[in-house]
């Protein structure tokens, strides 16, 4: 599976949501500028999270969006769902009336378990996580310069 810009966009501006939790609603422009992400683009990213629950946003000149619950209940998954949709690696998956083969399809059993293993690892992995990490890193960074 290859990862759309999508949904590599939408992780980082989550994670740059749950980074910056502690100093209110991010403009657009300023998750923009220190993601290298295109304003217009993210727009209809964070409009789609919106709408998904994911993030809620505030009007007014100190206005902007955040996270709608705490980065620690928002998973990786979570976000590649609402950009990406399914995790499924190839279209059998979506239904049982797909193909024929697909009761006695030998193919099938591998692509299932490569879904349910890619979803236990996306569904795992926390903004929180994510944002630890990178502390974690950059603690290590410190101590070794």
């Amino acid at each position: 599976m290859k990862l759309s810009t999508r949904g590599r966009y939408g992780i980082q501006t989550m994670y740059d949501l749950a980074l910056n939790a502690d100093n209110g609603p991010q403009s657009i422009k300023a998750i923009a500028e220190r993601g290298g992400m295109p304003e217009a683009y993210l727009e209809q990213l964070i409009a789609a999270l919106k709408r998904s629950g994911l993030v809620t946003s505030t009007r007014g000149a100190q206005g902007g969006y955040m996270l709608a619950r705490p980065a620690d209940a928002i998973s990786v998954g979570d976000v590649l769902r609402v950009l990406e949709g399914g995790l499924n690696l190839v279209n059998c998956l979506d239904g049982e009336d797909c193909c024929e083969k697909a009761c006695a399809c030998p193919s099938r059993t591998v692509w299932m378990k490569l879904r349910d293993g890619m979803n236990a690892i996306v569904d795992g992995i926390t903004l929180q996580d994510m944002v630890e990490d990178y502390r974690r890193m950059n603690a290590q960074e410190d101590t070794t310069a």
